[in-house]
């Protein structure tokens, strides 16, 4: 049963990157900010929660919390990303930087679960092993960035999340052979 809920979990991971990937070929500039400007509405909403809690609550836990400076900071921090969503678009470099170290890790534990059905003499191991190595090629081509524009960029990483979820999901259905 745990086999089943691992492999299903990374199958609905796999389309949510399918889906990603499609919207980031459509639109990415706008996808990218509208993703910015909803992360900004949860944090003010949590923020504002955060600020709720510490005045309903008893003044010495409150203290022990600092639920005030959370509410403020992640409040501050939504109306930032929700108005000035333009402002991570020009820091993009930076944050490719960090996309690009994640999916190198990324890389790493798809060669983990490569090697991991090899030696439980899975039949189709080499699919997740073409899946880790391209996994890898995508990181190191994301973090030397040869690419002019942003827009560029998150054209060929909606590229990258759909093939490497394409061949993650072959990898999953084959793996159970």
């Amino acid at each position: 049963m745990s086999t089943f809920n691992q492999n299903s979990g990374n199958l609905i991971m796999c389309l949510a990157e399918i889906v990603i990937g499609i919207l980031l070929l459509i639109n990415p500039i706008g996808f990218t900010s509208g993703i910015i400007i909803v992360l900004g509405l949860v944090m003010v909403i949590m923020g504002i929660g955060s600020l709720i809690s510490y005045f309903k609550s008893d003044p010495a836990e409150a203290a022990s919390q600092n639920g005030l400076a959370k509410g403020l900071l992640l409040t501050l921090a939504g109306c930032f990303c929700m108005f000035r969503s333009e402002w991570f678009i020009v820091t993009f470099p930076v944050l490719t930087v960090i996309y690009g170290v994640f999916t190198l890790g990324t890389g790493i534990h798809k060669i983990q679960w490569a090697v991991d059905m090899l030696r439980m003499k899975k039949r189709y191991w080499f699919v997740a092993l073409v899946g880790a190595i391209l996994t890898l090629v995508f990181a190191v081509l994301i973090l030397t960035n040869p690419f002019a524009t942003t827009a560029v960029l998150w054209t060929f990483i909606g590229v990258t999340l759909i093939v490497e979820a394409v061949i993650d999901v072959l990898s999953i259905v084959f793996g159970r052979k």
